[in-house]
């Protein structure tokens, strides 16, 4: 991962290489920081120049402050063992997430300083500053909140940066007294003497917080802008120093969290007693209006009692019911929050338990729905013979208004000058009144009916209900006799004009379809048509053949249907009928039928040219097509061929002049790209885009072009590396030959790459016997990135490498004698204070006792340590 905050990059550092002050200041306090935590291991450094050029210093700084291993140091003191040594030093901090910005090992082992302070500074970034994390704030915005919220209680602070914010030395003296008040007396500090106060903050630090001095006082209060890589490197050892001092703050946290917790249960508890009290005393209030039956003697008071009932419903009830379900509601809740806090559950007063609450809420509702039934019986009662005498007057006024116009209605003789068409409407509108009258015999006796029961209940206006009631019948009885009266009247009528309505009938339903095949055939006749083939042109004029054979035999169809409109004027003529003029099946008339033949007698010759145009012009595209297929089909297999063809065994030099001169014969064979471009292009006018004649487009074409440009020009690129590593790493042709022969073998694609199995087994192939934490380590040296595939420069690289390095025991001998300050033997306390647990107790529970004349009580050999480790088969 990239850290925000770095040095400056190349074209910053141009233009500030003459401020070796700035340099001297980033050294002093990364130098002191370094020797904070090599202090540990027992050692330091003094110039940072200079003592991480061989890497032996940068990779222990590196296992102090990460408590982990590096890998073992090179042996020797020659360029390269340094160039390792930091380049192991390099990886490591790669793998922990560090993008390294134009940070190499060669610089660090040159003793560029402006690298080495970049190195160091992104170090500091990632080990002491990175995991900073201050609500959800991270890194320098985490480290800078953190001092702000330390230091606002404390007057003359303002901490809003890294610089200025720190000159006085105020803000240093407010974080030390924040968390260790004895220390210093904040009350006698003076804003007026920064260097006092940074001279103070100093000395107590390194005196009482093991904080070594890192900063120069003068430096920070004569620069108008302090650094602030030396400022927040030093500011951070504060954070590390007073973490613990957090706990404290935590603790006084969970004891209000504990408290707040118990008071809110405590006024949920007196809520819940409150609200219950409440609801059960209303309810003790209400049951026995409830329960009072005694009844009124007019519907207007026993409406005003329903009236007061629905008023209790809507008004009263509802909020009760809503306290009800609160009840239970904070009940349940506040027995889960007692629960959950290991609190005992919550038991009621006496009485006010929710069972008792439910209780008297169900003998509530039963005489709730008592007194409404009540009501209601009582209600109907009296509505009973206002109502019948109601419904008698709303279903006499009905009938009485539908049966209005009736009579003259049937009386009409409407039917003696219509059309037979007319009639049948006629007559069907009499069998719809025929249908709604006898509907209409329900409504009648229904009057009759409530009459009687009005009469039986002795209704005060009967003799008003029994007169308008006979007027009903007598009038249904009339209605009767005119409906059968109309109905013989059109039926006979009817009989005398169906001969000349079956002639229209016929002429309609033949001049329909001929109607309908002449306005297809129009449409067709008149259709746009788009082709791309002679196939489908030859296609349309064979159906266009086909319709043509057809017109004879609907030629006949059109003289039949003009010979029953023929017809029809000689039965008019004979029988002196006046015809409407109009066929009432069919708009159409025969001169219809005579106009739209005309037009598709003229359409057929127009189609006949428009298509033989057509087949001229796609006979022309399909040369197009064979001309451009004759020459892609001959370019596209030799652009395949050449995109196979790999440079002979042999030695590098050669396989570089015979891929240029394979790259010239391809850059020779443009010309025929271009030809093909210029046949594409007519193709394209055409509006030609398909061609069954090949398989290649003009697009395969040029990729595959492009594509093979790419590969000559990446392969060329290979082997000019390939022989830059040769020279470099001093391998010899044959060893090169060999890599590459084993990696063209597994490079199973052919695209200059292999899958991690396909690198398994070329190792495998070379004699490597792979476990799967080995193959792993490999793997994070060959793909570092993590893309799933190993080129073969990575591979190189690698087997370079796996020639050049390797651990023995000797190795391992040197590195505990640089643990053991040079002695013959190692101390338990020195194992415990170098390396990881883990490590360190494997080493004292495995290392024998050690024998020579210099031993002190507790030493042990780690040589007899390091040779057995090399003996061990599963090591």
């Amino acid at each position: 991962m990239g850290l925000g905050v770095g040095l400056p990059r190349t074209g910053v550092w141009s233009r500030v290489r003459g401020r070796a002050g700035q340099y001297q200041c980033w050294g002093g306090t990364f130098t002191a920081w370094c020797n904070s935590h090599l202090r540990k291991a027992g050692t330091q450094i003094e110039n940072i120049e200079e003592d991480f050029r061989n890497g032996l210093k940068l990779m222990l700084l590196l296992e102090v402050i990460s408590g982990e291993r590096l890998p073992k140091p090179d042996k020797g003191k020659m360029r390269f063992h340094k160039i390792a040594n930091v380049n192991k030093a390099l990886d490591f901090i790669s793998s922990k997430g560090v993008k390294l910005v134009s940070i190499g090992a060669e610089e660090i082992v040159d003793g560029n300083l402006k690298m080495t302070l970049g190195m160091i500074w992104t170090i500091i970034l990632r080990f002491a500053i990175q995991d900073i994390s201050v609500e959800e704030t991270s890194a320098k915005e985490g480290l800078l909140l953190w001092c702000q919220r330390k230091t606002a209680p404390y007057r003359n602070v303002n901490v809003q940066n890294f610089h200025i914010s720190w000159k006085d030395g105020l803000a240093l003296c407010a974080l030390i007294h924040r968390h260790r008040p004895d220390l210093i007396d904040y009350a006698k500090l003076r804003k007026d003497d920064p260097i006092g106060n940074l001279n103070t903050a100093f000395e107590v630090a390194e005196k009482y917080l093991d904080i070594p001095k890192m900063l120069d006082a003068e430096d920070i209060v004569n620069t108008p802008k302090p650094d602030e890589k030396a400022i927040m490197t030093y500011v951070s050892c504060f954070y590390h120093a007073f973490a613990g001092a957090e706990q404290a703050e935590t603790a006084a946290n969970r004891i209000c969290k504990v408290l707040a917790v118990n008071q809110e249960n405590e006024k949920l508890m007196e809520e819940y007693e409150k609200l219950a009290s409440e609801l059960l005393e209303w309810i003790r209030r209400t049951i026995p209006w409830l329960e009072n039956r005694v009844a009124e003697k007019s519907m207007s008071a026993m409406r005003r009692k329903l009236e007061d009932f629905r008023d209790y419903r809507r008004v009263h009830k509802p909020p009760r019911v809503q306290e009800k379900c609160q009840l239970e509601i904070n009940f349940n809740t506040l027995q889960t929050k007692l629960r959950l806090s290991n609190r005992p559950a919550f038991m009621p007063s006496e009485g006010k338990m929710v069972s008792d609450i439910a209780n008297a809420w169900k003998g509530l509702e039963q005489a709730e729905k008592g007194y409404e039934e009540w009501l209601l019986t009582e209600i109907r009662r009296l509505e009973r013979l206002e109502h019948l005498a109601e419904k008698f007057k709303q279903k006499a006024t009905l009938h009485e208004s539908w049966t209005r116009g009736k009579e003259e209605m049937l009386s009409q003789r409407d039917y003696e000058s219509a059309s037979l068409m007319e009639v049948r409407a006629l007559m069907r509108k009499h069998e719809a009144f025929e249908s709604d009258l006898a509907a209409h015999q329900d409504r009648v006796e229904q009057i009759a009916a409530i009459a009687q029961e009005l009469n039986e209940l002795d209704y005060h206006d009967a003799a008003s209900v029994n007169s308008r009631c006979q007027a009903i019948c007598d009038q249904w009885d009339t209605l009767g006799t005119l409906t059968q009266k109309r109905r013989d009247a059109l039926e006979r009528v009817e009989k005398l004009l169906e001969t000349i309505d079956q002639l229209y009938l016929e002429f309609a339903k033949r001049a329909a379809p001929f109607n309908n095949w002449m306005d297809g055939a129009t449409e067709d006749l008149q259709d746009m048509f788009i082709v791309h083939s002679i196939e489908e042109i030859q296609s349309l004029i064979t159906a266009h053949e086909q319709f043509k054979a057809t017109l004879p035999e609907a030629d006949k169809e059109r003289m039949a249907i003009l010979g029953i409109q023929n017809e029809i004027q000689k039965i008019a003529q004979t029988y002196g009928i006046k015809l409407s003029g109009v066929n009432p099946y069919t708009n159409l008339s025969h001169l219809d039928i005579a106009s739209k033949w005309d037009t598709v007698k003229q359409l057929v010759p127009h189609r006949d040219q428009m298509l033989q145009e057509e087949l001229a012009r796609q006979q022309a595209n399909e040369r197009l097509r064979r001309q451009f297929a004759a020459q892609a089909n001959v370019l596209g297999p030799w652009i395949q061929t050449k995109m196979e063809v790999r440079a002979p065994v042999g030695s590098l030099e050669d396989q570089m002049n015979h891929l240029k001169q394979q790259e010239q014969n391809i850059i020779n064979y443009k010309a025929n790209i271009d030809k093909l471009e210029g046949d594409h292009q007519l193709i394209q006018e055409a509006l030609v885009f398909d061609n069954k004649h090949t398989s290649y487009t003009m697009e395969h074409i040029r990729v595959g072009w492009e594509q093979l440009l790419t590969t000559i020009a990446r392969t060329i690129n290979e082997v000019e590396n390939q022989i830059l590593t040769r020279d470099a790493k001093g391998i010899s042709q044959e060893q090169m030959n060999e890599f590459r022969a084993s990696f063209n073998h597994f490079d199973r694609k052919r695209n200059g790459m292999m899958d991690p199995d396909d690198f398994r087994a070329c190792l495998i192939s070379m004699g490597y016997d792979l476990g799967e934490v080995e193959f792993a380590r490999i793997m994070m040296l060959v793909d570092p990135n993590s893309t799933g595939v190993v080129t073969f420069q990575a591979f190189i690289d690698f087997m370079t490498r796996e020639t050049a390095e390797t651990d023995t025991a000797e190795q391992v001998v040197a590195s505990f004698k640089i643990l053991a300050s040079d002695k013959n033997y190692i101390t338990v306390e020195e194992l415990r204070r170098e390396l990881p647990p883990e490590q360190a107790e494997y080493c004292i529970s495995r290392m024998t006792k050690y024998s020579g004349a210099d031993a002190v009580s507790g030493a042990l050999d780690y040589v007899s340590f390091s040779s057995a480790l090399y003996g061990e088969s599963d090591l």
